[in-house]
């Protein structure tokens, strides 16, 4: 191994564990109260939303959070999150009673044992740009029922549970991050902007794909490195049960009432689809849906009372190491309420941007967009709260509109990769399994690689006035 690489696995071996990073950053956050002065902007109502007014910014009394209220800010955290919290329950029990009929099981091994063993590398990589495309045109937290069947499938090639994570989580993060149809961002930007809505979306639909294909590829990657040597497997010691096959592969075949079971999960998904984009759904509908899709499941396999029953505990003692995460990256948004200082950070990083070279203010307007995700994590809130300040900015420095909003779509959706502050990103990685700290040790190259594409991608759009 050359220095370099003993370095960057080095490096990579010191990322702490999840429970600690998060405290880290609540601890710091805390600290950056009493650092940085308490600041707002003011806002006004449009379409029901509240917007930032440009050139509003003024300084406030300093809220500095003490240490009783630095913990409080935990509790509240948990609160805030409930709706997260619960729907990472949901898909759990949802996903427990599918496996309990085994329809989950038979389906994957069934769908190996056609299409072969041999086009193993095949499948990563459909199956990599099938939850892409989840994300690109479905949404993010709205596919989290379908996060624990990659962690199936990866197991039944000989994978494990962090290759998992790539192939679903990581997909689907890149595709709605980059996505050219993406509403929270890029149709919340273009309405701030007054552009037609999703325009320039060649540029946008080029980068996805080429974002993707960069996440294929180190899914493949990873995969031949493990089957290869397995001590290099980051997924070593993490909870397999209820996920393994338990027969060989030729042995399975897809009964009928596997086929009811399925057929009840597709019908929900595509009452959750005509919800979310006819009758406004969100969090709260779709946990539902997964709890009758939970129930008929039970119903048609004909379990009993005591044994539905025991599957719902079993599926609440699985997933609560990831709702409890949920809920701990959530105060640090607690935190940032109480101490007034998430305007402070947005003002301070659009005032360094002042007086760049053109293709420079680009890509680090890009990489404030990235910081400030970590505090606002919310896409379309991160949109509200910095757009307003950073179109006329852009314009002024001589970016088109249409630049400025590829920068921010770029510097939220790629920092979602990592950002533990992100429920939606804890909440499928626990359905998966797998903690933060080993998911950011597998995703960062990923990530490091993506940006640079991204990047290349904004010095294009320079080049050309992208409008």
């Amino acid at each position: 191994m050359s220095k370099t690489n003993f370095k960057i696995t080095s490096l990579f071996s010191r990322i702490p564990h999840a429970i600690t990073m998060l405290f880290g950053i609540i601890i710091l956050v805390t600290i950056l109260t009493y650092v940085l002065p308490a600041g707002t902007y003011e806002r006004v109502l449009v379409n029901g939303r509240s917007t930032v007014v440009p050139n509003s910014y003024s300084v406030i009394d300093s809220t500095p959070i003490g240490l009783l209220d630095m913990f409080k800010a935990i509790p509240l955290g948990f609160k805030a999150a409930v709706e997260i919290i619960f729907i990472v329950l949901a898909g759990g029990i949802m996903f427990s009673f599918m496996e309990k009929s085994k329809a989950v099981e038979n389906s994957v091994g069934t769908l190996v044992k056609k299409l072969g063993l041999k086009n193993k590398h095949l499948i990563i990589v459909l199956m990599t740009f099938i939850y892409g495309l989840l994300g690109v045109a479905v949404g993010y937290e709205n596919n989290i029922a379908m996060v624990p069947i990659a962690a199936v499938l990866s197991l039944a090639l000989g994978g494990d549970l962090i290759l998992a994570a790539g192939i679903s989580v990581g997909a689907m993060t890149i595709g709605f991050g980059l996505s050219p149809i993406n509403a929270y961002t890029v149709g919340t930007g273009h309405k701030l902007a007054e552009l037609p809505m999703f325009s320039g979306a060649l540029l946008r639909s080029i980068l996805c794909f080429s974002a993707l294909s960069v996440m294929a590829y180190y899914n493949v990657r990873y995969f031949k490195k493990i089957t290869k040597d397995s001590s290099k497997s980051l997924g070593k010691g993490l909870d397999t049960s209820n996920l393994t096959l338990s027969k060989p592969i030729q042995d399975y075949s897809i009964s009928k009432n596997n086929w009811m079971v399925i057929g009840i999960f597709i019908g929900g998904l595509i009452a959750i689809l005509y919800g979310v984009f006819n009758l406004h759904w969100y969090i709260n509908e779709l946990s539902a849906v997964f709890l009758i899709i939970a129930l008929l499941c039970g119903l048609v396999s004909k379990m009993s009372a005591t044994t539905m029953s025991e599957t719902v505990l079993k599926a609440v003692a699985l997933a609560s190491p990831g709702t409890f995460m949920v809920g701990f990256a959530t105060s640090i948004k607690v935190l940032m309420e109480m101490g007034n200082i998430g305007d402070t950070i947005s003002y301070q990083l659009s005032t360094l941007l002042e007086g760049l070279p053109l293709y420079a203010s680009a890509i680090c307007m890009s990489i404030s967009q990235s910081v400030i995700n970590f505090f606002i994590p919310s896409g379309s809130g991160q949109a509200l709260a910095t757009l307003p300040v950073m179109l006329p900015l852009g314009e002024t420095l001589g970016l088109s509109r249409q630049i400025t909003i590829l920068a921010f779509q770029i510097g939220d959706g790629l920092s979602n990769l990592i950002n533990p502050t992100l429920g939606g990103l804890i909440a499928m990685l626990s359905m998966c399994r797998v903690p933060i700290d080993r998911w950011i040790r597998f995703i960062l190259p990923v990530l490091i690689s993506v940006l640079f594409l991204a990047f290349l991608a904004l010095i294009i759009a320079v080049t050309i006035n992208y409008r």
